[in-house]
């Protein structure tokens, strides 16, 4: 599944005009970078949800014949419902006995989708209990999950506010403070959670919810190189990492 309905506010004025996903880099729409390493990772079916300027990236991928794809838009016209809400509304467009990865329309990395899907559709990780793996690494930011040992989600905490959600420590040193990439793979063993949950909610709100009760694996990855085309300017750079991908 790409996020694909975000309003880009950070990049505007591009988005006054066109969504996030039909920003250009290298030549090309964010959206059509991640189509393609999904593509090249041996992906199929992939699902897009859509709301600002919704009809541009479904015009965009019918004039594309979808890349060769079975792509299926999950329309959020009537009201964005956020990365959770935006799963559980897009659910019934996949195979229910299926992993689903996530992936950000704005995030561009090195990471090999194929190895850290199959890592998360593996016996070792159904024998593990793992409900959901999440691509992270060791990169400064504002917010980070909190893990154990054992790289089991277990908190949240925001650094510079010095919030702290989930599990809350007396001491943050306990627990691995690690930054999420935006790319990450739930297991059919949660769909049953959404159901609980509101129309609208965020997924890093889902995760902290049921990380006592399920499994959720981070998936470090030391050598990542990441870029969250966010703001207008990453876009420079977005450019050479484009080219040294």
């Amino acid at each position: 599944m790409i996020f694909a309905a975000g309003l880009g506010t950070r990049l505007k004025p591009l988005t006054d005009t066109m969504p996030k996903a039909l920003v250009r880099v290298g030549g090309q729409p964010l959206l059509w970078h991640v189509v393609m390493k999904l593509k090249a990772a041996g992906f199929e079916r992939i699902v897009v949800n859509v709301h600002h300027f919704a009809q541009q990236i479904v015009d965009y991928l019918k004039e594309n014949d979808n890349f060769g794809l079975d792509i299926r838009i999950s329309d959020e016209s009537d009201g964005l419902l956020e990365t959770g809400g935006g799963i559980k509304k897009a659910l019934p467009l996949f195979e229910q006995d299926l992993p689903i990865l996530i992936h950000n329309v704005d995030i561009l990395s090195n990471v090999n989708l194929a190895k850290l899907y199959d890592f998360a559709a593996s016996t070792a990780a159904v024998d593990a209990d793992i409900d959901a793996l999440l691509l992270v690494s060791q990169r400064k930011t504002k917010r980070y999950l909190l893990f154990d040992d054992e790289l089991i989600l277990r908190g949240w905490t925001n650094i510079e506010t010095g919030e702290v959600r989930g599990q809350s420590p007396s001491d943050l040193s306990e627990f691995r403070q690690l930054a999420f990439s935006g790319i990450h793979v739930i297991r059919p063993s949660v769909f049953p959670y959404f159901e609980e949950m509101p129309s609208r909610f965020g997924m890093i709100d889902f995760y902290l919810k049921h990380c006592r009760q399920c499994s959720f694996l981070g998936y470090e990855k030391a050598d990542l190189r990441l870029l969250d085309v966010g703001k207008l300017d990453s876009l420079e750079q977005a450019e050479t990492l484009i080219k040294q991908l």
